[in-house]
């Protein structure tokens, strides 16, 4: 079983993921529990009950601030998540927009079949994200786009 798709990262103009997502693949693991996650991902990561909470490593852009919520628990879909998992989520996105002021922004949740999501990543996740509108590249048609900056 795969669990990430490159096909959905061909869009990242830059970076090594795609490179790494083929990594994962060669390794046969999943690189969001907790037993791989150190491996692939090199942000520092706070343990809630639920969910790791971290810096994305491979940021959309443009962007202000692009937080990564990775439920701790393999699974996959949405429907799998408790009545606590989704409430831990809700206080952490209201921690994490007061701590970093965002005043505007997105929640995305990542979960089910990527060719669906168009997500690299199997194991059910959310970013939390502000975008950057006096980046060079921001288009208020596009807002925040899913590909590295």
């Amino acid at each position: 079983m795969n669990f990430v798709d490159p096909k959905n990262s061909q869009h990242r103009p830059t970076g090594n993921y795609a490179e790494v997502l083929h990594k994962i693949i060669d390794d046969g693991v999943c690189p969001f529990c907790p037993s791989h996650l150190t491996k692939y991902h090199k942000r520092p990561l706070v343990e809630k009950k639920f969910w790791w909470v971290t810096d994305n490593m491979y940021p959309y852009s443009p962007v202000k601030h692009h937080r990564l919520l990775i439920h701790k628990e393999h699974i996959s879909h949405a429907n799998e998540l408790s009545t606590e998992a989704w409430m831990e989520a809700q206080q952490i996105l209201n921690e994490e927009t007061e701590r970093l002021k965002i005043k505007g922004g997105t929640l995305i949740m990542r979960f089910g079949e990527t060719r669906f999501t168009g997500g690299s990543v199997s194991h059910l996740h959310a970013h939390i994200t502000q975008s950057d509108p006096d980046h060079e590249s921001y288009d208020p048609k596009k807002g925040l786009t899913m590909r590295i900056g």
